[in-house]
């Protein structure tokens, strides 16, 4: 079996989506989503209607904002993630959100076609809250291979 690399970040908005504050990310979402889109390696990543994930919730928290997408391998995210356009908005973060109490982001291994869930996403996000980084749910910083996660056994 072939597998994909799949992530979920959360993030907690210091304003709703339609504050002046939050305009610059607001007007952002489109151009940053197609380029996650034309990356090498993207597969596919959750969107509502308007074609972002703003209006997907995890918890009853009204500014805590998803993004959840699969790709090919954790190579193409981080390239993605670090080294394309997108680190220009990443880096303004803080301009926008706060820490959240939970890991993110947070990454998984997932069988090749399966588009994973919230509900599943958040179980992730609260094994490695539990646990820390193991091959079942981890970050960047200490990743794990499909090999690993295949000789795993969740606690």
């Amino acid at each position: 079996m072939t597998y994909h690399i799949a992530q979920i970040n959360v993030a907690l908005a210091l304003a709703p989506m339609d504050d002046p504050r939050m305009a610059d990310f607001a007007n952002a979402l489109d151009k940053i989503n197609a380029l996650a889109e034309k990356s090498p390696g993207f597969v596919w990543r959750l969107k509502d209607d308007s074609g972002n994930a703003t209006d997907f919730r995890i918890t009853d928290i009204d500014n805590l904002l998803v993004n959840m997408s699969v790709w090919e391998n954790i190579d193409a995210l981080y390239q993605y993630a670090y080294k394309s356009h997108h680190v220009d908005y990443f880096s303004r973060r803080r301009e926008w959100f706060t820490r959240w109490e939970k890991p993110s982001p947070v990454l998984w291994w997932v069988s090749v076609g399966h588009q994973p869930t919230l509900p599943e996403a958040l179980a992730r996000i609260n094994y490695m809250h539990a646990h820390g980084p193991t091959p079942h749910a981890f970050d960047f910083k200490q990743r794990f291979t499909v090999d690993e996660m295949l000789a795993y056994t969740p606690a």
